[in-house]
């Protein structure tokens, strides 16, 4: 098993600017960036807590699902070492998958996101590579 931490959190949002005010403001953490997923459509911007970036609460903007208020938490996120290594493992386990391949963010991350028992969303996550 190849699952190191929880990677981040996904949380749907409205819009991210007022998201973001009250996320920093509010709660104190650090927004580290934004961007335009490869779809050009959902925002993505990751905040982390004041000293340890290496959890991320991930705002998502764009995707018009509709949730109740109590169930805005969009997916939970894993951090892999091998991103294609896991797709395979989890297809040869027979687990169903949400994502048909692996989606590349414009910042070089890597993600793929496969089904829970009850349903529910989880994401296998390769950090992009730092300089």
């Amino acid at each position: 098993m190849a699952v190191r931490k929880i990677e981040h959190i996904g949380i749907m949002v409205d819009s991210i600017e007022r998201s973001l005010e009250f996320y920093t403001s509010v709660l104190g953490l650090e927004h580290r960036y934004t961007l335009l997923h490869t779809n050009g459509v959902i925002r993505l911007a990751f905040l982390s807590f004041p000293g340890h970036e290496d959890t991320e609460i991930e705002l998502i903007e764009g995707n018009k699902s509709a949730f109740p208020a109590e169930g805005k938490t969009h997916h939970t996120a894993y951090t892999v070492d091998d991103v294609e290594a896991e797709f395979e493992r989890v297809k040869a386990l027979g687990i169903p998958l949400r994502d048909t391949g692996i989606t590349t963010l414009p910042n070089g991350a890597r993600y793929f996101f496969l089904y829970g028992p009850d349903g529910e969303l989880v994401e296998l996550f390769q950090p992009a590579k730092q300089n």
